[in-house]
């Protein structure tokens, strides 16, 4: 996974949960303030990226800052572990 794959992923996420369009996503598009997400919106997408990407998210490990932009929140996504990861070869 990388971070095409990420963004690619979060906009197909967000079109999901915010019931609209969402492309074209820039590095320093915040996630809250620009797009309008909130808490619940913010777990939504978080629960359709654990299907795409195959994320594993530990709730304990979410923090504000993580969110703020494109940019921040594709490093959390990339630094978090994967379902792939997680199995056995």
């Amino acid at each position: 996974m990388n971070r095409s794959d990420v963004t690619t992923a979060l906009e197909t996420a967000l079109s999901s949960v915010l019931d609209r369009p969402v492309t074209e996503l820039r590095g320093g598009t915040r996630l809250f303030d620009d797009l309008h997400l909130d808490s619940t919106t913010m777990l939504e997408m978080l629960m359709e990226l654990e299907d795409s990407l195959g994320l594993e998210v530990d709730p304990e490990e979410l923090d504000a800052d993580d969110f703020e932009t494109v940019d921040t929140f594709t490093d959390f996504a990339l630094a978090q572990p994967s379902a792939e990861h997680g199995k056995a070869a």
